[in-house]
């Protein structure tokens, strides 16, 4: 079980990120525009610069939904592999089943 400090931090970065993503969007069409005046892509690029850090969608981390575990994430599942084959053992995953060859 991860810390639930990393747990609950991430979760702020997610809530952030979904928050500000139409605005930095916007930004970021402005300062990628090449037809506009340098001044206003340089204005676009400070504001986008002085967003808050965790408002980016890259800092949240893809954590199991069970257990919090960073590592070993599966996104197809939304759960670490740990997880995954506990459920899967257990038979509560759909159309997963315990291959044998």
């Amino acid at each position: 079980m991860a810390k639930k400090s990393a747990i609950e931090r991430n979760k702020k970065r997610i809530r952030l990120a979904a928050r500000y993503e139409a605005k930095r969007a916007r930004l970021k069409a402005i300062a990628r525009n090449q037809d506009l005046p340098i001044e206003e892509r340089i204005a676009a690029q400070i504001k986008l610069s002085e967003m808050p850090r965790n408002s980016a969608p890259t800092r949240v981390r893809n954590r199991c939904e069970l257990t919090g575990r960073p590592r070993g994430y599966y996104r197809k599942f939304r759960m670490s592999r740990i997880a995954l084959r506990e459920l899967a053992n257990e038979g509560q995953v759909p159309g997963v089943t315990k291959s044998s060859w």
